[in-house]
């Protein structure tokens, strides 16, 4: 019994639990976010935010941990199938595939300068001169 209890304790220590993803844009970007919006907004089926201004869409690279938690957890997709999804909206010419931001670091810094655009970065993630939206 103690080796069943030592051995889950260490699975718990090797392999922690992700902390989430908060959804981030500009402090003056005032439109009106829910899951629903959020989520259109990341499969290119809606690219004006309520205010009028057209969407710049943010994503972090596909190897982020962040990256594969807000496909799964916002979007319901692995990061394969995402990227076929784009594919095929980018070839068909119905939208553009979010910007890759570097880092963390720069996805919060490109938002915090441009009020047109909308990333996400994980919920740890020192989030200063940005809005979040929503956390997932």
């Amino acid at each position: 019994m103690k080796k069943i209890i030592l051995t889950i304790l260490l699975a718990a220590l090797t392999f922690p639990t992700f902390a989430g993803v908060k959804v981030i844009v500009h402090p003056s970007n005032d439109s009106n976010f829910d899951k629903r919006t959020i989520e259109k907004f990341f499969l290119g089926k809606k690219k004006i935010f309520s205010n009028g201004a057209k969407a710049v869409l943010l994503t972090l690279p596909d190897s982020s941990k962040t990256t594969e938690e807000f496909n799964s957890s916002l979007l319901g997709k692995d990061t394969k199938q995402l990227k076929a999804y784009w594919s095929k909206l980018v070839f068909t010419g119905k939208a553009t595939p979010p910007r890759e931001m570097a880092s963390e670091e720069q996805m919060v810094e490109f938002i915090s300068d441009n009020p047109n655009t909308i990333g996400f970065v994980s919920s740890d993630s020192p989030t200063n001169g940005v809005k979040v939206i929503a956390e997932f």
